[in-house]
C-alpha cells in the first residue's frame, strides 16, 4: 500500500500505542484525581494490537512507541513487544517505549532483549519533595529503574514536562543531572490535555522562559530544526537538549504521528476532539482491507493541529488514556 498521507501534505511514519490506560503514577498535570479506569475487557487482547500494529506497518509505519497509562502495569508487556518486534520484516524499523521507570528494573534486560530499542522516561524534577509533589510518588524506583535500564544497554531519553508553580526552578538542576550523566532531555511545555478545566495558559513556562533560565549558568547554541517535534540546543558546546514547545512554537507542519488508545480508537491529532473505533469495528468482523481504508480515510481527514485551534480541547478522554 502507498504511505498514510493527510490533506495537509504530512506522511505518517511513526505510531504510538497505548498499552493500558491505568498507571501507579498521579501526575497532576495527566489525569484526573480520581480517574475512572477502563473495564478491562475493553482493552485489546495481544492478537488485536499486533493485527492494527501489522496494517499500520502495512501502510508505511515504520516506529511504533508502547505507551499507557503506564506499560508496566501490562501483564503481557513482553509477550506484547515480541509479537510487534515480529514485523520488522514488514518494515518496521524501531520499537519504542515510555514510561516511568518505576517498576522496569526488574525487567530492563528482558524488554531490550525483546526488541524495544529505546525508552523515554518522565522524570518531572530531581529533587525528591517536588518530584512527590507532582506525581504523588517516590523518586528512588525511578531512578533505580533509568540506571538499569543504563546497565541493560538501552537508549534513554529523559521527558520532563514543566509546569509554572510546580517545577519550573527545576530546569537547570534537570539540565545539570542529565548532563552529568549524557543521558538527552526534552523539555515540553504544559498542554492543555488533562482534566477539563484544570489547564492554565499561565502555568505555561514557555521555550523563551526555559531557555533564558539555562543561559544564566550555561551557554546555548540554537540547531536546524528537522521533523522532530522537539527544537534542538547545543548546551556548553557538547550537549544536545530538545524543548517541545506545542503551545508557543506548534510544530504542527510537520506532524508525522498517529495515536491508538488502549481500545484502539484512532486518533490523528493529540488535540483531536474525537477518535475512530478501529478496536470496536475490529471486534464487529470488519477485515482488514475494509479496516485499511477507514484508516486512510481518517488520516486524509486528519486537523491541521494545535496551531489552527489552540487551547484546550473539550472531550471525555484524557491525557492518561491518550497514549502521551
Amino acid at each position: 500500500m502507498s504511505p498514510l498521507i493527510d490533506s495537509h501534505g504530512r506522511t505518517k511514519r511513526k505510531l504510538r500505542i497505548s498499552l493500558t490506560d491505568r498507571c501507579n503514577f498521579r501526575c497532576t498535570y495527566c489525569m484526573p484525581e480520581h480517574p475512572d479506569w477502563l473495564p478491562r475487557a475493553s482493552l485489546l487482547d495481544r492478537g488485536e494490537i499486533v493485527r492494527l500494529a501489522a496494517l499500520f506497518v502495512d501502510q508505511g509505519i515504520e516506529q511504533i512507541r508502547l505507551t499507557g497509562g503506564e506499560p508496566l502495569l501490562r501483564r503481557d508487556l513482553v509477550e506484547c513487544v515480541k509479537a510487534i518486534d515480529g514485523l520488522r520484516g514488514r518494515g518496521l524499523r524501531r520499537i519504542s517505549m515510555t514510561t516511568n521507570a518505576s517498576r522496569i528494573a526488574p525487567v530492563a534486560a528482558t524488554l531490550v532483549a525483546a526488541g524495544v530499542d529505546d525508552f523515554n522516561v518522565s522524570l518531572d524534577a530531581v529533587d525528591p519533595a517536588i518530584f512527590r509533589q507532582m506525581t504523588k510518588r517516590e523518586i528512588a524506583p525511578v531512578l533505580d529503574g533509568i540506571q538499569a535500564l543504563a546497565d541493560a544497554g538501552a537508549a534513554v531519553k529523559i521527558n520532563a514536562v514543566v509546569v509554572r508553580g510546580d517545577n519550573e526552578h527545576q530546569v537547570v538542576p534537570l539540565l545539570e543531572w542529565a548532563m552529568a550523566r549524557q543521558l538527552p532531555l526534552r523539555f515540553i511545555e504544559y498542554m492543555p490535555l488533562d482534566a477539563p478545566g484544570h489547564w492554565r495558559r499561565d502555568a505555561v513556562v514557555s521555550e523563551a522562559d526555559m531557555l533564558a533560565a539555562i543561559a544564566a549558568t550555561h551557554s546555548v547554541e540554537t540547531l536546524p530544526r528537522a521533523n522532530d517535534p522537539a527544537s534542538p540546543y547545543r548546551v556548553d558546546g557538547h550537549y544536545p537538549l530538545g524543548i517541545i514547545s506545542t503551545v508557543s512554537h506548534p510544530f504542527c507542519a510537520s506532524c508525522d504521528r498517529l495515536r491508538l488508545t488502549a481500545t484502539g480508537e484512532l486518533f490523528t491529532c493529540l488535540f483531536s476532539p474525537v477518535g475512530m473505533p478501529l478496536g470496536a469495528r475490529m471486534r464487529e468482523g470488519i477485515d482488514d482491507d475494509t479496516l485499511a481504508a477507514t484508516v486512510r480515510r481518517a488520516v486524509w481527514l486528519k486537523e491541521a493541529g494545535y496551531a489552527a485551534r489552540p487551547g484546550p480541547v473539550d472531550r471525555p478522554i484524557t491525557m492518561h488514556a491518550m497514549g502521551g
